[in-house]
């Protein structure tokens, strides 16, 4: 290690009167961009590529569970505040991007099934298998790319590692075509190179902070539909156990026949 840092520091040190002037960040970046070669330019445009779909996926994926966030809130207020399930059913479709909405309607559709919406339901645990199969339907809809966001973040830095090796074969390639064993002839095509290492990371960071933030976000969502649910159960249960029974109507008094 040491014996590598000692050459590099000479080669440094080789004709220091012939080295260009130091250029700005920007523009040299810029430089070095356009001085790639066909293999590191088709990686970066694949990664800006990449790029932009995860950022879209992530920047829709966290509006549309705001969205269903809020409008979650409000439904288990308006559910929380009735006291008929018929009025939350003619009211459920305002707060449709919610989750919690197709976890009622369905607890709500079999309870209406078996018995009409009154009384104790006849077979509770179909009630609990629609919930859980609403719960997973509306899991599954939300989970949507977000598989592509777990891609890209897992095979960007692999890109960029790939245009990085490639373009260090290349520059090492014509340092010997060139016989000038010197850093000063390499370093360019290795510092192109290494442009797009940076650009994978720069790809895959964003996306794999995204994909456990949404994941999370999911796992919440799937913990308030199972809560839901079970509230749900519990309020037809303790409904249908308050309501009086229909009083039978008394008999008419049989006449005596002679």
């Amino acid at each position: 290690m040491l014996w590598n840092l000692a050459l590099a520091l000479h080669f440094l040190q080789e004709d220091p009167s012939a080295a260009p002037p130091v250029a700005a960040n920007g523009s040299a970046l810029a430089e070095m961009i356009h001085n790639s070669g066909p293999v590191a330019f088709a990686v970066l445009i694949l990664l800006l590529i990449a790029s932009i779909f995860s950022w879209a996926i992530m920047l829709s994926k966290w509006r549309s569970f705001s969205k269903a966030h809020l409008q979650g809130q409000r439904f288990v207020r308006a559910f929380r505040k009735s006291s008929r399930l018929s009025e939350i059913s003619a009211v459920a479709d305002q707060f449709k991007p919610s989750p919690l909405v197709a976890v009622f309607n369905e607890i709500h559709d079999e309870y209406e099934r078996q018995n009409g919406g009154r009384g104790l339901p006849r077979n509770p645990v179909a009630l609990e298998r629609a919930a859980q199969t609403a719960s997973s339907e509306a899991l599954t809809a939300m989970e949507s790319h977000m598989t592509w966001l777990a891609t890209i973040a897992a095979i960007a830095p692999f890109i960029g590692l790939f245009g990085t090796v490639m373009g260090i074969i290349d520059a090492f390639h014509g340092l010997g075509t060139a016989g000038a064993a010197t850093l000063r002839a390499v370093a360019p095509g290795i510092s192109e190179a290494l442009i797009t290492t940076a650009a994978g990371l720069v790809v895959a960071i964003p996306a794999v902070v995204g994909y456990n933030q949404l994941t999370a976000r999911l796992r919440e969502f799937a913990s308030k539909m199972d809560d839901f649910g079970r509230e749900l159960l519990n309020a037809i249960e303790n409904a249908a156990m308050v309501t009086p029974p229909s009083q039978p109507q008394p008999e008419e008094p049989r006449r005596r026949a002679f």
